[in-house]
């Protein structure tokens, strides 16, 4: 076991014949004592510094040790994540497919619709302008005919009309009444 400042300061010393100066000697210990304590002090205080750090160690790997679980942790999880991704991804894609699929389908339907509806207007067109032009070409005959030049040739004046429909007022009241 190491000796204490205590044990140097008890120390006896058995007297010689011609021995050491006592003083001297007696300085020299107290001197070694002195030191002696402080060398025991920084030894206290680097033991304690050692525990400390110790301590901070153990935790900071203790904390390490949680910062490497940790990280893997988040790995795993980014990694779900982005797989998870990738599903939805594909599954929004696939889904978008059928929608344009169902669109360019009901487009198509639409389209084939309008097209036989133009159609049938077109036939519609057709008939109706046949139909028209008959119409038409029949009234410039009845134009073309000779009856009008005969109707142009009848000269009918104000006073015969006037006098036809004073005769005829006059034949209407000669008629009995039960023809009236």
């Amino acid at each position: 076991m190491p000796l204490s400042p205590l044990d140097i300061h008890n120390k006896e010393f058995t007297r010689g014949f011609r021995g050491y100066a006592e003083d001297e000697v007696n300085d020299f210990l107290d001197q070694i004592i002195k030191d002696y304590e402080i060398i025991l002090r920084e030894k206290k205080e680097l033991e304690e510094k050692v525990k400390t750090m110790t301590q901070q160690m153990s935790h900071y790997n203790t904390l390490e040790e949680t910062l490497q679980k940790s990280i893997v942790v988040a790995q795993e999880a980014a990694e779900e994540v982005r797989r998870n991704s990738q599903q939805e991804a594909k599954l929004i894609i696939k889904e978008a497919e059928k929608n344009a699929d169902r669109i360019i389908n009901e487009a198509l339907a639409k389209a084939r619709k309008i097209t036989i509806e133009i159609d049938e207007l077109k036939k519609q067109s057709k008939v109706f302008r046949n139909r028209f032009k008959m119409l038409v070409e029949a009234q410039l005959d009845l134009l073309n005919t000779d009856d009008w030049d005969h109707l142009m040739e009848y000269e009918i004046g104000l006073t015969e009309i006037q006098n036809q429909a004073r005769s005829d007022q006059e034949d209407f009241e000669l008629l009995p009444d039960e023809f009236k």
